[in-house]
């Protein structure tokens, strides 16, 4: 099956009054349509591959350093670099059309010329990564994929099928996003290949911008809401970190290596004690320093994190700010 239908109702905010009534959003908007770029014409699709065909360095593959990798032959090592990009750029492909989705549902339900203009633009954005991330796999990595994470799957479907404007921005924006943000920062910085890298660059662009909605659309209703209200925006944050902070691990490259249950057990088991135990881990440095900083600090500012949940964010390893 190609395609997956999600069911959904919202409500549709027409608008009449076109003047500008929030500035800084507006301002945001600006900035989207200055920075728009085509992936047909200003990514370098020419640029040569590395000549031992690596698109990543090795230290973002899980094994690296261990007894396992150690046995690995050379192409072996090659051919498990590649599966792995292609695993994380499948579940970012995947992430990008969720997220144009949604956008495209903000668009109706949210209120205000101003919000829904930058929606707008943010749909292009999540079209056009959606686009340079399935060409990248295509063109480097001979159209590889691999399967929608489950847990990628229930965030998205809970994002696609609740009505609030708000409840939506929370999870895409400042969560999902921020996992996005991460993962590209590390390939990014982590490339072997530049033509990855570019294309890492161009998106990280837009993303800022992206996070930047929620940091301006949500402190008001968060303000304004309820105690019970409160307590749902809160509970549903700690669903959307417990579903991007767990359950997302490559099984099927490495089957696809071969690799016996027993061997990926060893494998997951290897990379919990490395993350455990080294704070100089490539993973650590690059995408649980990045994400954790910008996702706490961003959802405590706004009042999603609070003292009610810091007993669930303890057990996903998750200090709030002290300011908090």
């Amino acid at each position: 099956m190609d395609r997956r239908v999600i069911s959904s109702s919202l409500d549709t905010v027409f608008e009449f009054d076109y003047s500008v009534q929030a500035e800084d959003m507006r301002g945001l908007y600006e900035k989207a349509k200055r920075d728009q770029w085509n992936a047909s014409h200003d990514i370098p699709w020419d640029t040569p591959e590395p000549d031992d065909g690596r698109t990543l360095a090795d230290e973002l593959v899980d094994i690296h350093g261990s007894p396992i990798w150690a046995k690995l032959s050379e192409r072996e090592r090659v051919e498990l670099n590649r599966r792995i990009t292609a695993w994380r750029l499948s579940v970012l492909v995947y992430g990008e059309q969720g997220a144009m989705l949604a956008c495209s549902q903000l668009v109706d339900t949210v209120t205000g010329t101003d919000q829904k203009f930058f929606q707008a633009t943010q749909v292009m954005d999540e079209a056009r990564h959606n686009e340079v991330l399935e060409r990248y796999l295509a063109k480097r990595l001979d159209g590889l994929h691999y399967p929608m994470p489950e847990n990628e799957r229930l965030l998205f479907d809970s994002i696609l099928t609740d009505p609030r404007w708000y409840i939506k921005t929370i999870a895409l924006q400042l969560v999902a996003e921020t996992f996005a943000v991460s993962m590209f920062k590390m390939m990014g910085e982590c490339a072997r290949d530049p033509l990855l890298r570019e294309v890492c660059r161009r998106i990280l662009q837009d993303e800022s911008r992206h996070m930047g909605f929620g940091m301006l659309a949500l402190p008001d209703v968060v303000t304004q809401a309820s105690e019970s209200e409160r307590h749902e925006m809160e509970d549903f944050t700690c669903v959307a970190i417990e579903k991007v902070l767990t359950g997302f691990f490559p099984v099927d490259a490495y089957r696809d290596m071969g690799f016996s249950p027993a061997q990926i057990r060893e494998v997951q088991a290897y990379r919990r004690n490395v993350a455990a135990s080294n704070d100089d881990a490539v993973f650590r440095k690059y995408f649980r320093r990045d994400m954790h900083a910008a996702m706490v600090n961003n959802l405590a500012r706004i009042g999603l994190l609070t003292e009610r949940v810091r007993p669930r964010l303890a057990a996903l390893g998750i200090e709030l700010p002290a300011a908090a």
